[in-house]
C-alpha cells in the first residue's frame, strides 16, 4: 500500500484480524520521487503498482493493531489542537465579550485534548510495553502534549536502529553546502512531534537540533536496546 487512511483504520485492524500482513510506504515522497525516476507522467492505478513494485523492500513499514490504534488517536489530537490553534489566533484579534465567547471555546477544547491525551498516554502504556518507563525517566507525566509526542515518537520511530538511522529519520542532518541541491527525505510528523517533547523537556521552545539529538540518545539510553513490540521489524 502506498498509504493506510487514519479513516479506515478499523477496515484494516479486520484484515490484519484474518491474518494478511499489511505494508505501507513510510514515505509519501518516495512514491512521487520514484514517479520521476522511471519517467511516469501519468497518474493511474496501474501506473501506481508499477512504481510500488520498483521501490526497494525497505521503504515500507509493516503495520499491526497497536500501531493502528495509537496512530488513530494520535490524529484525533491533533485535530483538537488544530482546532485549538485556530481559535487562539481568531481570539486574538478580538475584544470585550467577542473574545470571552472564544474564550470558553478554547478552555472546552484544552480540556478534550487533556482528555485525549490521557487516553493516549494510557494506549501507549498498554501497547508500548516500555512507554511507561520512558515516560518516569523523562518525568513527563505531568505534561499531556509531551506525553502525546512521546507516544508519536515512540510508535513511529524503531529506537533498535542506530544512532545515525535515527537523525535521518528524523531529519537532524548536518549542513552540507557541496550537497546543497540535494532533497532531504525524513519524517516530517515524526520531527514534529520530537520538536514538541524537546520543547517540553527544555521548557522554552527554543531549542536546537543538538537538543532534539539529546532527546533521542536519552530515550535509546532508557530502552537499553529493548524492542518495541509496536514497531514492526
Amino acid at each position: 500500500m502506498d498509504t493506510v487512511p487514519v479513516e479506515l483504520t478499523d477496515e484494516f485492524i479486520e484484515v490484519l484480524r484474518r491474518g494478511v500482513r499489511v505494508f505501507y510506504l513510510r514515505r509519501l515522497t518516495l512514491f512521487n520521487l520514484m514517479y520521476e525516476r522511471l519517467g511516469i507522467k501519468t497518474k493511474s492505478a496501474k501506473n501506481d503498482v508499477r512504481v510500488l513494485m520498483a521501490l526497494e523492500t525497505k521503504w515500507f513499514r509493516e503495520v499491526s493493531e497497536d500501531f493502528l490504534i495509537i496512530r488513530r488517536l494520535i490524529a484525533a489530537y491533533r485535530s483538537l489542537l488544530k482546532s485549538h490553534q485556530s481559535l487562539m489566533k481568531r481570539m486574538k484579534a478580538l475584544n470585550g465579550s467577542e473574545r470571552d465567547v472564544l474564550r470558553n471555546a478554547v478552555r472546552a477544547l484544552e480540556e478534550q485534548m487533556k482528555a485525549m491525551a490521557e487516553i493516549i498516554a494510557a494506549e501507549a502504556g498498554k501497547r508500548i510495553p516500555a512507554y511507561s518507563r520512558v515516560v518516569d525517566t523523562l518525568k513527563v507525566g505531568g505534561y499531556s502534549a509531551a506525553k502525546v509526542a512521546l507516544a508519536e515518537v515512540m510508535t513511529y520511530a524503531d529506537f533498535s536502529k542506530g544512532i545515525t538511522k535515527l537523525k535521518n529519520y528524523f531529519g537532524l542532518f548536518k549542513v552540507d553546502g557541496r550537497k546543497k541541491g540535494k532533497r532531504k527525505i525524513f519524517s516530517g510528523e515524526a520531527r514534529k512531534a520530537l520538536e514538541m517533547l524537546t520543547m517540553a523537556l527544555k521548557g522554552t521552545a527554543m531549542i536546537t537540533a543538538k537538543n532534539q539529538l539529546q532527546t533521542i540518545e536519552k530515550i535509546r539510553e532508557t530502552l537499553s536496546g529493548e524492542r518495541l513490540e509496536v514497531i514492526p521489524a
